[in-house]
């Protein structure tokens, strides 16, 4: 289970191979200062951007969205920071339902 936030995990990728923020941001197609954001996790990265990130990096999508997704669900729900743990197994628990309610 990674715990990093979807920024970390994307700058930690970006030192590890020894790049600059604007060459990234370059191969990618967008501004360098866009990916200082998404890196400092103040913008959220569009469906776009997260798929040429996971090209670019030869990593699976699947991980950079799971990443971005679990940030989104925490940071709201650190909001209400006294339930937050049982507001998770609710979650989990209509998640489960969902999806058995689905495939009747």
């Amino acid at each position: 289970m990674n715990t990093e936030t979807f920024g970390s995990l994307i700058k930690n990728l970006r030192v590890s191979n020894k790049l600059t923020l604007r060459e990234v941001a370059l191969k990618i197609g967008i501004d360098t200062s866009m990916l200082g954001k998404i890196e400092k996790d103040n913008r959220k990265a569009s469906k776009e951007i997260i798929t040429k990130l996971a090209d670019f990096f030869d990593i699976k999508s699947t991980s950079l969205n799971i990443a971005m997704k679990s940030d989104i669900v925490a940071y709201n729900i650190l909001e209400d920071d006294e339930n937050a743990l049982e507001i998770l197994k609710v979650a989990e628990q209509k998640i489960m339902y969902s999806k058995k309610s689905k495939k009747k």
